[in-house]
């Protein structure tokens, strides 16, 4: 037996010779627009502007980066050379379409993330072939459905993000198939609609985040098929009331987040389904006065910062319950007067005054005249009589959802007669010249108005009257260049404005200082040249400010603060030729600022440092920066945790040691000069664990190599061998060996 046995051997080993350095060559293989780092099998070609997948990649590539290109259109099989991938990044590549089919071969592909991309629809079976993926990032798309069966083919994913698309509406099973999904992400669409089994099919999700939506009231039934949820987010929808009747049932919940919504009322078994519920959010909403809970027996901490508290003798059963329950609360009272900005959990019981109290008949009228109910809107003579409720003859009034519509119904005047109760209003894709005073007659309770693409060029005065409970008001994509200083007065909680590609050539000040609950502002894609002392003042609540894709040339100092709390700024694809410094003054809550693609070019010292003690992520790519002062991020310091400077003309940059907790910094796309004038940098982003992308164009035999690990191209720089010296140990004289022997 040991001849043939040793024949065989030989045959396989004959077979094999041939293999080895084809696969050699294999592993070697590398575009020339991308960097291969072929021991560990992975293949960068970000920003190179190109418009399909090279077909140089070596086929063992594991892991291939795509980010920053123009491919528009995933064509089908578009890897099918590339077996081996386990992740794929197409992140900001304009891409519009993925075909049927486009992964297929991918059968190990664990991560894809077509983020930030312009998708506004997926093909029954683009996703097919991924039967191992187990996380896809389709964030900050142009989502607006999704197909049942869309995800059918991704029976390992654990990780679905969806959030910042334009989806109105799931549709039942629109997850079918996701047995393994922990964590689905919806935040930041318009969801207004849940089908009673949207989300059938996700037996192991534990995660839902389904804040920043349009959601009007609590869809208890849908949410209770994931029966094993642990972590719900709901905060920034316009609730205005949560009671047992939601039917809400999540016997694993744990964690609830209702904050910043519209909530005016909670029933005390609200959450009597829900068991096992321990931290229950309800920050930065209307409630002035909370009932002891009933059912979740595990409560222990309750958030109730920013609401009007009443802490009178109305709240002594829920001071009892919170001690006796042993349930931590960071709530403070808003009124009576004796009360205001006292912490609730500082209170005892016999600190609110009851009846027979000193003083507490002033309370009691104080209270009453708080909690006095507004008088609801007359009921349509139809209704009263139990007829047929209203509705316009061209529209569609839902009266479970409370929803009334007239999209594209090719309407030239504000329809009239809609139901009381209406919530949401769809008139968008119509063509309204103007809206006239009171065009919205009897909507009182309206908290969504939709009036894109209708070819507006007016909003008279007093077009909002009678809007108290509006919340979101859309006028983008119409042809407005102003509005009235009284356009907007009548909508006082109106928190979202959506004014995106229009015509404004300045920021309409006046009529936006009728608006004190202003919370976001889209300005993005208009034509405004500059900001002005006092353009967007007077907005107390203002959180995020998009200014992206306009004129604008000059910011003055006092144009956007003092505002409190902003935290985003975009003023990207600008013409700033310099960062507005003085503009920056008074915002101290600021965490976010985009100024890439403006023409930029330098950045001088201590061009960030009135926001150095808030800001979190910085954007200066595609900025044309040629040069950066060696003090240029002064007062920024550990806060920071992004920098954006990828795609400039930078040369050189100095080195900066006190951003020391960075967890991002991307500088691919600069051509560096790797001389000694570089090495700073060097020195610093070798002490930095973190990916950063930089690679040197010059000296020519420099060419191609990152910039971190370059280190040969900087030993012969004056000083390089001293730093050396200056770290390695000092050599042991002879004597001392000898007494260390002995």
């Amino acid at each position: 037996m040991e001849g043939p046995r040793r024949v065989s051997l030989v045959l396989l080993l004959l077979l094999l010779l041939p293999l080895g350095p084809a696969w050699h060559t294999a592993a070697q293989r590398c575009p020339q627009t991308c960097v291969c780092d072929s021991p560990r099998r992975h293949v960068a070609c970000r920003h190179q502007n190109l418009t399909e997948v090279p077909d140089a990649i070596s086929e063992l590539t594991q892991r291939l980066d795509l980010r920053g290109n123009m491919l528009k259109v995933i064509p089908p099989a578009a890897f099918q050379d590339l077996p081996y991938l386990t992740h794929l990044d197409l992140r900001h590549c304009q891409v519009e379409l993925v075909a049927e089919g486009a992964f297929r071969g991918l059968g190990r592909l664990l991560l894809l993330n077509l983020a930030s991309n312009r998708l506004s629809s997926l093909p029954q079976e683009a996703l097919d072939g991924l039967g191992s993926l187990q996380r896809l990032e389709l964030e900050g798309n142009m989502l607006e459905e999704l197909r049942p069966g869309t995800f059918g083919a991704l029976g390992a994913l654990a990780t679905l993000n969806l959030a910042h698309n334009a989806l109105v509406y799931l549709p039942a099973m629109a997850f079918q198939g996701l047995a393994r999904a922990r964590w689905l992400q919806l935040a930041h669409n318009a969801l207004s609609v849940l089908a009673p089994e949207a989300l059938a099919g996700l037996p192991a999700l534990r995660r839902l985040s389904l804040h920043h939506n349009e959601l009007q009231a609590l869809p208890g039934p849908t949410l209770s098929q994931a029966r094993v949820l642990a972590r719900l987010e709901l905060g920034h929808n316009p609730f205005t009331y949560v009671g047992e009747e939601d039917g809400l049932a999540l016997p694993g919940l744990r964690e609830l987040l209702l904050d910043h919504g519209a909530l005016q009322a909670l029933d005390a078994r609200a959450f009597a389904r829900c068991p096992r519920l321990h931290t229950l959010d309800l920050r930065g909403n209307q409630l002035a006065a909370l009932p002891p809970l009933q059912g979740p027996g595990r409560l222990r901490r309750l958030r109730l910062q920013g609401n009007p508290l009443w802490c009178g003798c109305e709240a002594r059963p829920l001071l009892e319950w919170l001690a006796r329950a042993r349930v931590r609360s960071d709530g403070t009272c808003g009124s009576p007067r004796r009360l205001g900005g006292e912490a609730l959990g500082a209170l005892r019981p016999a600190d609110l005054r009851c009846p027979g109290d000193g003083g507490a008949a002033a309370e009691e009228e104080e209270w009453r005249a708080a909690a006095r109910p507004r008088a609801p809107p007359p009921a349509a003579p139809d209704e009263a009589d139990g007829a047929a409720r209203p509705c316009p003859r061209a529209c569609v009034c839902a009266s479970e959802s409370r929803h009334s519509g007239c999209e594209g119904r090719g309407l030239r005047a504000v329809p009239r007669g809609f139901p009381g109760d209406t919530q949401l209003l769809d008139l968008r894709r119509n063509h309204f010249p103007s809206v006239p005073r009171a065009a919205f007659p009897g909507l009182g309770q309206l908290v969504s108005l939709h009036l894109q693409h209708c070819g507006l060029t007016e909003l008279e005065a007093g077009a909002l009257a009678g809007l108290g409970s509006l919340i979101y008001l859309y006028l983008s994509d119409n042809q407005l260049a102003g509005l009235r200083a009284a356009a907007l007065e009548g909508a006082p909680r109106l928190g979202y404005l959506y004014l995106e590609r229009n015509r404004f050539r300045q920021v309409p000040g006046a009529a936006l200082r009728a608006l004190p609950s202003l919370f976001s502002l889209h300005l993005q894609n208009n034509a405004v040249d500059r900001l002005q002392p006092g353009d967007l003042t007077g907005l107390p609540a203002l959180r995020w400010l998009y200014l992206s894709g306009n004129r604008i040339t000059q910011v003055s100092p006092g144009a956007i603060g003092p505002a409190p709390e902003l935290e985003k700024l975009h003023l990207d694809r600008n013409q700033l030729q310099g960062v507005p410094t003085g503009a920056l003054e008074g915002l101290p809550a600021l965490l976010e600022l985009q100024l890439s693609g403006n023409p930029l070019q330098a950045l001088p010292d201590g061009a960030f440092r009135p926001v150095g003690r808030s800001l979190q992520h910085l954007f200066l790519n595609s900025s044309g920066l040629e040069q950066i002062s060696p003090r240029a991020f002064s007062g920024l310091g550990p806060w920071l945790q992004s920098l954006h400077l990828q795609k400039n003309q930078l040369q050189a940059m100095p080195a900066l040691p006190h951003l020391s907790q960075l967890e991002l910094i991307d500088l691919s796309g600069n051509p560096f000069h790797c001389d000694c004038q570089l090495l700073p940098l060097h020195r610093w982003l070798m002490g930095l664990n973190l990916r950063v992308g930089a690679v040197c164009a010059a000296p020519p035999g420099a060419h191609g190599q990152r910039v971190k690990a370059a280190t040969a191209l900087f030993e012969t720089c004056p000083g390089w061998a001293a730093r050396k010296a200056k770290r390695m140990p000092a050599p042991r004289s002879s004597a001392r060996r000898a007494r260390m022997k002995g």
